[in-house]
């Protein structure tokens, strides 16, 4: 079978706000080909609901927003990264309201502010209870009628297309018609975004299986701070795990929202200062824990005590979405669990989005800056994903390839898939979530990492021989993103011998200041 050739000038590889802004800024500059796997708007930015956090508030300061993100990134925040993503940030925001995203504004048609857990003040802009959906709503609507742009929704890219340690493209599976694909481009991003799916419970969507960090991995890239794996304190708990736990945003805490277990105690009370607004790692491990020694399914949310109609105005979306489930928030409480939220670790970059690879730049969740540290801040990863995104757009033209010419290197696709192996690639995925959620969940112990660990070294072995020696489906691909990102979490969790943010290791209770560094993974040969 002859492997059909695309060329561009630039290649994106996903369709969230780092895609989309970067996008918008080198679109004059060349043609534009957008590669993502489901649908355009499919992608986590189009999930958050909280917002962007940016200093506006007059009684803020770049200073406050910094300290409050390097005070929840317990000491791995590069404090550079942070400052540029701060003083950045409002001017990133202004950008994207004159493409025509639409932002919540209070009565004197200023922007605005909420207030989340771990900030110092009200600096989180939001479009209602979906900040996520106005951003792509607005971003793609800024593009979408240019003439140098191409979007091809359905296509996932699997491999990186390398020749003297430059990216030239990947290969990719039109998923509607399995042929493979090879897209030559002159500069490719990587934001694909993250790996949630990585986990049994998840807030993110079906699409956040890890593919970036894995293409990257594979093709010699840097990889880091994989073990600090934030989860998202409250998702609605839905008596069957769904793909994509519903999120129940960090603003209902915000906006006064309190947390009890199912007897009515309010269980963070002694546990930190600032109660429901303490950082997240905090408050999920006060779930987690509340749910292990009573053996519950979940625990309580509770903002009832608010007026009805501010509740239904400020939350709208989870308010529809809760009634689905016979649930009315504003008369009772909603029946929350912690679920896998966001990667904080990733493709190692430097502040323009630069990989260890000529010609590849990555952005957003898929791209580690130093920004999160041990802990993300609540909404400040759009606002890195914008200014970042932002930042690799305007160093692009210096780092793009020339357009030499780049042989097909894959195997032939002449392969086929047994059924057999249809059904190891379902049951394997299965293994690995539900592993991950036991033994390098929330909280870790040194005998459950090791025994994940031995398990994905065996899954490794297996799905390389599999990738290699069977048609790739969609099944294939993403089975082995996520066994390698699973091996990378699970590796990165075992050198890490100290608690630190949202690596808990109830053998390394403390935190270890010969451990104050980040974790840096790069594949052997």
């Amino acid at each position: 079978m002859e492997i059909k050739r695309i060329e561009t000038d630039f290649l994106l590889i996903g369709s969230g706000i780092a895609a989309l802004n970067f996008a918008l800024r080198v679109i004059d500059k060349g043609n534009v080909l957008i590669l993502t796997k489901k649908e355009r708007t499919d992608a986590n930015t189009n999930y958050a609901q909280g917002g962007i956090a940016s200093v506006f508030d007059k009684e803020d300061s770049f200073k406050s927003h910094k300290e409050d993100t390097v005070r929840a990134g317990l000491g791995l925040s590069e404090e550079e990264a942070v400052d540029i993503m701060v003083r950045e940030g409002p001017s990133r925001i202004k950008d994207i309201i004159n493409w025509g995203v639409e932002f919540t504004e209070d009565k004197s048609s200023d922007l605005e502010l909420w207030k989340e857990g771990g900030h110092s003040h009200r600096r989180i802009v939001h479009a209602g209870d979906f900040t996520g959906r106005a951003v792509e709503k607005g971003l793609i609507s800024a593009i979408k009628s240019h003439p140098n742009i191409r979007i091809f929704e359905h296509h996932l890219a699997f491999e990186i297309i390398m020749a003297n340690n430059s990216c030239y493209g990947v290969y990719a599976l039109d998923v509607s018609t399995g042929e493979i694909i090879q897209v030559i481009s002159k500069l490719t991003l990587l934001a694909t975004g993250g790996a949630g799916q990585v986990y049994q419970h998840t807030s993110n969507p079906g699409v956040a299986t890890g593919d970036g960090v894995a293409m990257a991995y594979n093709a010699g890239c840097r990889i880091a701070d994989m073990e600090f794996f934030q989860f998202h304190p409250t998702t609605l708990y839905t008596p069957e795990p769904e793909e994509r736990q519903f999120l129940i945003s960090e603003a209902v805490r915000g906006e006064g929202g309190r947390l009890y277990d199912m007897d009515g105690n309010r269980f963070m009370e002694g546990i930190h200062p600032k109660m429901e607004l303490a950082p997240r790692d905090v408050v999920a491990r006060a779930c987690d824990s509340v749910l292990k020694k009573r053996g519950d399914n979940y625990v309580y949310l509770d903002i009832s005590h608010k007026d009805s109609n501010e509740i239904k105005n400020k939350f709208p979306n989870i308010y529809r979405e809760c009634l689905k489930y016979s649930i009315d928030i504003t008369k009772e409480p909603i029946p929350v669990v912690p679920a896998a939220h966001y990667m904080c670790g990733g493709v190692y970059t430097d502040l323009f989005g630069r990989t260890d690879i000529r010609g590849l730049l990555a952005a957003g969740e898929v791209a580690f800056t130093g920004v999160h540290g041990a802990n993300r801040l609540a909404s400040n990863s759009l606002l890195e994903a914008l200014v970042f995104s932002a930042r690799a757009g305007k160093e692009a033209l210096d780092w793009m390839v020339g357009g030499v010419p780049v042989e097909d290197i894959l195997p032939s696709t002449e392969r086929i898939t047994t059924i057999e192996e249809s059904v190891l690639a379902v049951h394997t995925k299965k293994e690995i979530k539900q592993t991950m959620w036991d033994y390098v969940g929330i909280v870790r112990r040194d005998y459950l990492l090791n025994r994940a660990m031995r398990r994905f070294e065996l899954y490794l072995e297996e799905i390389e021989e599999l990738y290699r020696n069977s048609y790739l489906s969609q099944d294939i691909i993403e089975l082995h993103s996520l066994i390698t990102v699973a091996y990378l979490i699970t590796r990165s969790a075992l050198s890490r011998n100290e608690s630190r943010g949202l690596h808990f290791n109830k053998d390394h209770p403390d935190e270890n200041e010969q451990c104050k560094n980040h974790t840096i993974i790069r594949k052997e040969g």
